[in-house]
C-alpha cells in the first residue's frame, strides 16, 4: 500500500487534478497527483464535508466557494494526526474513520508488524495530509480549480 502522492502508474486511485476550469479538467495529466484508494478513504469526509455532492467513483470540484472549507477540513485531520502518539490513540482513530478497518487490514497485510512501526504510518499520513493542504493551498493562491476524480 502506498502512503503518498504519486504518479498514475496504478488503478484504485484517486485523482487530484489542477489542470482545468469550471467544466473540465484534463484526465490523467502530467501534473495530476494520484492516492491509493484504500489510504484516500481516511480522508474521504474531509473531501465529503466540503463538498456535499462528493462521489468517489467519478469527479467532483472544489472551486473557489468549496476550496476553503476543504482546506479548513483537511487542517483539523492533520490536527488529529499530530495528537496521536500511543499505537492506542492511532488505532483508535482508524477505527473511527469511514473504511478505516479496512486501512488497518491491508497494513496487517502488507506488514506483519505495522503495529511496532505504527509511527512510521502515522508520519506518512501526516505528510500526505500536508501534501493535500500544498495541493490546495496551490489552488487558493492561483485561483485554480481542483478536480478529485476516482478510478
Amino acid at each position: 500500500m502506498r502512503i503518498e502522492l504519486f504518479n498514475s502508474d496504478y488503478l484504485n486511485i484517486v485523482e487530484l487534478n489542477t489542470t482545468g476550469d469550471n467544466e473540465n479538467y484534463i484526465k490523467g495529466d502530467s501534473e495530476s497527483k494520484y492516492v491509493e484508494g484504500e489510504v484516500f478513504n481516511l480522508f474521504t469526509s474531509c473531501f465529503e464535508n466540503a463538498e456535499k455532492l462528493y462521489e468517489f467513483f467519478g469527479s467532483t470540484k472544489y472551486n473557489s466557494r468549496k476550496i476553503v472549507p476543504l482546506r479548513n477540513e483537511l487542517q483539523n485531520r492533520l490536527n488529529v494526526f499530530l495528537k496521536i502518539s500511543s499505537l492506542d490513540e492511532f488505532q483508535e482513530h482508524l477505527n473511527q474513520v469511514f473504511l478505516g478497518q479496512e486501512f488497518i487490514e491491508e497494513l496487517t497485510t502488507e506488514d506483519k508488524n505495522w503495529k511496532e512501526n505504527w509511527r512510521f504510518y502515522c508520519d506518512k499520513l501526516i505528510k500526505l495530509n500536508e501534501g493535500f493542504i500544498e495541493i490546495v493551498d496551490k489552488c487558493i493562491e492561483e485561483q485554480l480549480i481542483l478536480w478529485v476524480i476516482g478510478y
